[in-house]
């Protein structure tokens, strides 16, 4: 039962004849989670918060970062180097005091994210990369949860629901990951697109949990911020959608690279050891950079004959993920030297 002071918060829900107080007791019911507190996780953790979700778990690993800024938008600059998920929660329940958050700093992985999605009713997939959208999608499979998943890239977004009611899932529309795509930090993104797919994945989860209008499953919504223009193109279940164990469908980028990965602590003890590669963009590399080969991930395709060495290569980036694909890039030129990433990038070199 909604209390006094929760009537006069959600008012505007109370009058709409399609969610009521019989759907805002549904929100109040709910249980949430949002995988990714970025720049999709911000503003579906806001609008969700606002709309009265009860329960609301959020799980994501990292820290804040300045370039985080220009798109997410729960941070300020006093939250720079602190946990996104404590950041987050402080600010959630200045918003709205009636909703239980529960906040979680491990990576996902296939070890919890069976046993984490059980004590949810609807999974927000808000990441930035193949891997873990099609582990979300499997573990939401084995464990009978619909995701609501969306995606950005420079200026285009896209929003879709997966295995609702049993329907489609992200492996019946994407079979295979395209694992040298770039994200965001390779290829830029425009800052209010997040809050545009955000929001309309708030949308679809307010939707869901009230029963009410159509729920993008088996459709996929794709925005075009540049144009303005939205169109929704439908797909099928296929047999793609058949999961039958978590550890023999997830596929890792990472580990089919078959790579070693070095502490920032182990590359100071032994920098002189290795030709070291920044694959990150021109103006990342001007802010600050190690001694090294500058050559950004886009163009390391056309440029890697550059690398002219007979020493182990030690790819960096930011964060370590642009540095994976990277390394994935070169073993594909069948590279004689021995690839090692910077494990987490510069994000904790203490510079």
């Amino acid at each position: 039962m909604l209390n006094s002071e929760e009537r006069n918060q959600y008012k505007r829900h109370l009058t709409l004849d399609a969610i009521g107080e019989a759907g805002q007791e549904k929100l109040k019911a709910a249980k949430v989670l949002v995988v990714g507190a970025g720049g999709l996780g911000c503003p579906v953790l806001q609008y969700l918060t606002a709309a009265g979700v009860g329960t609301i778990g959020i799980i994501d690993h990292d820290v804040v970062d300045q370039t985080n800024l220009q798109r997410q938008i729960l941070y300020t600059q006093a939250d720079i180097g602190q946990s996104k998920v404590s950041c987050v929660i402080k600010r959630l329940q200045a918003l709205n005091p009636f909703i239980v958050f529960k906040g979680y700093t491990d990576r996902l992985s296939t070890e919890n994210a069976i046993e984490l999605f059980k004590h949810y009713d609807i999974i927000v997939d808000g990441t930035d990369n193949f891997s873990t959208r099609y582990l979300i999608n499997d573990a939401a499979v084995l464990s009978g949860k619909p995701v609501v998943f969306g995606s950005i890239f420079k200026f285009e977004g896209q929003v879709s629901v997966y295995n609702f009611h049993s329907g489609p899932t992200y492996r019946c529309l994407f079979p295979k990951p395209n694992t040298l795509a770039l994200n965001c930090e390779d290829a830029g993104v425009l800052g209010v697109l997040p809050g545009i797919i955000g929001t309309f994945q708030a949308n679809e989860v307010i939707k869901i949990i009230c029963g009410i209008g159509n729920v993008l499953s088996g459709k996929l919504l794709i925005f075009d911020a540049l144009n303005m223009n939205q169109h929704i193109v439908g797909y099928e279940k296929t047999e793609q959608s058949q999961i039958a164990s978590l550890s023999e469908t997830v596929i890792y980028c990472n580990s089919a690279l078959n790579f070693e990965e070095l502490t920032f602590e182990d590359y100071l003890s032994k920098k002189d050891e290795f030709f070291v590669l920044d694959v990150r963009t021109d103006s990342e590399r001007k802010q600050f950079h190690l001694e090294s080969h500058h050559i950004p991930l886009s163009e390391l395709e056309q440029r890697f004959k550059e690398i002219n060495t007979p020493k182990p290569i030690l790819v960096y980036c930011q964060s370590g993920k642009r540095s994976a694909q990277a390394i994935q890039l070169l073993k594909t030129q069948q590279l004689a030297n021995t690839l090692y990433n910077l494990k987490d990038g510069l994000l904790h070199a203490k510079v």
